[in-house]
C-alpha cells in the first residue's frame, strides 16, 4: 500500500486509492469533523483535476459523503482554490481529488473543513478515525455546482485589477493539462490582455512548477520569441502553484511571485517557509516575516496569529488572511500571484523581468532528484546532520558555516551562499534549493548539488 498522509491530504498510487480506500478516508474525515464538533452535518463539496483517474475517485468520494449522512455536492473539474473558496463561502466541507504535480499513476485527496484547510491536528484525527469497514455504494445523484464554483472564483480573480489594466499586454497561457487552463485565459483576457493559448494536452502532464529544468518547459522560450509575448503564465495540475516566464525567457521564482502578491495586497505580515528566499526579511516591505516548516498547514497555522497577513510558499502558492478588502482564502492560490506580478509591472510601466530585477533578492534556483524513496533520503539526511565530518566530505571544497534544520537541512556556506536539501513530503523525491549572488554561480552550485545527491543516494 502506497498511501501516505501529508500536505493536508492523502496521496498514493491510483490502484491503492480508488474504490474503498478513498471512501474510507472521506468517511474518516467526516467522522473526525463530527467528533471534534467542527461540523455535524450539511454540505460536502467534491472537485477534481484533469488526471484520468480523478472523476472515478470523485464518485467514490460522493458515495462516502452520502453514506456518512452529509449532502454530496459535485463541483466537477475546478481549481483547488476555487473549491476552497466555495466551501468557505457556503460553510461547507470539501474534498479535492488531485495529485498536483506528481505522475498520472498517482492521485490524492485534499481535505477542507468549513473554516479552511485541515490542520496537522486534524490530520491525526482523520487517521485515528480511519476504519477498515467497507463504505456502501450509492446510486443517488449529487447536486451540481460546477458553474457557480467557477464563477465565484473567476469574479474574485478579475476583481483584483481595474478593467483593462492589462491592455496592450500579450500573454501566453501554457495550458497543458492544468485544470485552470481555460480560466486563466478568460481572466487575463477580461483584464484586457491579448491571450495566446499554448501547449494544450489532452493527456495528463505532471507539470512541477518548481523544476524549471524539466524537458516539458523546453519550448517556452521559443514561444516567447515566436509570438512576441510579454510573459507566459501557467499553473500546476490543480492550479494552486503558479508558473511565470518573463519576456526574456526566464522563469520567475515562486517565492518572488508570492512576495509580489504580498506587496500587491499591502500585507503587514508575511508567513513563508524556510525554503523561500533568505533575503525576504531584508526587503523592508513588511513589518514582520515569520518562517515555518514546508507545508501549507504550517503556513496557515502561523497566519492565524497575525492581521493583514499574506502567506506564500517557495512554489508561489499564495494564501490570503484577514485584514484586506479581498475576502480571506487561506489556501494556495496560483492565479492571485500571476495577476499581482502582471498588475504591478503594468502599473509601473515596466516589464516583468525588470520588476523582478528590482527585487533585492538572492538568485535562487531549485531542482529535484526523482524516484528517491524515504528509505534512501532519510538516512542520507540524518547522516548529514549528525556526522559533521561526513557533511564536510560531501560539501568539499565548499565550507559549511552553519546548518538550519527547521525542515530538511539548509546549509549556510562561508561564501554567503546556501544549499538546502529536503525530501518531498508527498512524492519520492529529494530536492535541492540553492541561493547565490549571481545566476551563473547559482546554476553552477545547483548542478554541483544535484551531482552530490546523485552520488549519495543512488
Amino acid at each position: 500500500m502506497t498511501l501516505k498522509f501529508g500536505t493536508s491530504g492523502v496521496r498514493g498510487l491510483v490502484v491503492d486509492l480508488k474504490g474503498q480506500p478513498a471512501r474510507r478516508y472521506v468517511a474518516a474525515f467526516l467522522k473526525h469533523l463530527q467528533s471534534s464538533k467542527q461540523m455535524t452535518g450539511g454540505r460536502v463539496l467534491v472537485g477534481y483535476d484533469l488526471r484520468p483517474s480523478s472523476p472515478g475517485i470523485a464518485d467514490d468520494c460522493l458515495a462516502a459523503i452520502a453514506a456518512s449522512g452529509f449532502e454530496p455536492i459535485d463541483c466537477g473539474a475546478v481549481p483547488t482554490p476555487a473549491l476552497a473558496l466555495q466551501a468557505m463561502t457556503t460553510g461547507s466541507a470539501a474534498v479535492m481529488i488531485t495529485g498536483s504535480h506528481i505522475p498520472a499513476d498517482r492521485n490524492g485527496l485534499k481535505f477542507y473543513k468549513p473554516a479552511g484547510e485541515v490542520s496537522k491536528a486534524d490530520e491525526l484525527g482523520i487517521v485515528a478515525a480511519l476504519s477498515e469497514a467497507d463504505v456502501a455504494d450509492w446510486d443517488g445523484e449529487a447536486k451540481n455546482e460546477h458553474v457557480v464554483t467557477l464563477k465565484a472564483y473567476r469574479d474574485r480573480c478579475v476583481g483584483l485589477l481595474a478593467k483593462g489594466e492589462l491592455k496592450g499586454w500579450t500573454i501566453g497561457v501554457f495550458e497543458h493539462s492544468t485544470v485552470s487552463r481555460d480560466l486563466l485565459g478568460d481572466v487575463l483576457g477580461a483584464l484586457g490582455a491579448q491571450i495566446v493559448p499554448l501547449g494544450r494536452s489532452e493527456t495528463f502532464v505532471p507539470v512541477d512548477t518548481e523544476a524549471f529544468s524539466d524537458s516539458l518547459f523546453a519550448p517556452l522560450p521559443g514561444w516567447v520569441n515566436d509570438h512576441g509575448l510579454d510573459a507566459i503564465v501557467s499553473a500546476d495540475g490543480d492550479a494552486d502553484r503558479p508558473l511565470v516566464m518573463d519576456a526574456e525567457g526566464k522563469f520567475v521564482r515562486g517565492d518572488a511571485l508570492g512576495l509580489l502578491a504580498a506587496r500587491f495586497l499591502g500585507a503587514k505580515t508575511v508567513v513563508t517557509p524556510v525554503t523561500s528566499n533568505s533575503a525576504i526579511e531584508r526587503t523592508g516591505y513588511f513589518s514582520d516575516v515569520v518562517r515555518t516548516r514546508v507545508g501549507s498547514p504550517f503556513v496557515v497555522a502561523e497566519m492565524e496569529n497575525a492581521e493583514k497577513v499574506v502567506g506564500f510558499e517557495a512554489n508561489g502558492g499564495t494564501f490570503v488572511g484577514d485584514g484586506f478588502d479581498l475576502a480571506p482564502l487561506p489556501t494556495r492560490d496560483a492565479i492571485l500571484p500571476v495577476i499581482a506580478a502582471l498588475g504591478l509591472a503594468a502599473a509601473e510601466g515596466i516589464s516583468v523581468a525588470e520588476l523582478i530585477r528590482r527585487l533585492p533578492l538572492q538568485v535562487a534556483v531549485a531542482d529535484r532528484l526523482q524516484n528517491v524513496p524515504a528509505e534512501r533520503s532519510g538516512p542520507f539526511l540524518a547522516r548529514l546532520q549528525e556526522d559533521s565530518a561526513y557533511a564536510a566530505e560531501v560539501f568539499a571544497p565548499l565550507e559549511i558555516a552553519n546548518v538550519n534544520a527547521i525542515d530538511g537541512l539548509q546549509f549556510h556556506l562561508k561564501s554567503g551562499e546556501t544549499v538546502h536539501f529536503r525530501a518531498s513530503g508527498n512524492a519520492p523525491e529529494l530536492r535541492s534549493y540553492v541561493e547565490a549572488g549571481t545566476a551563473e554561480r547559482a546554476a553552477g552550485l545547483l548542478a554541483w548539488s544535484m551531482r552530490a545527491l546523485e552520488k549519495a543516494v543512488r
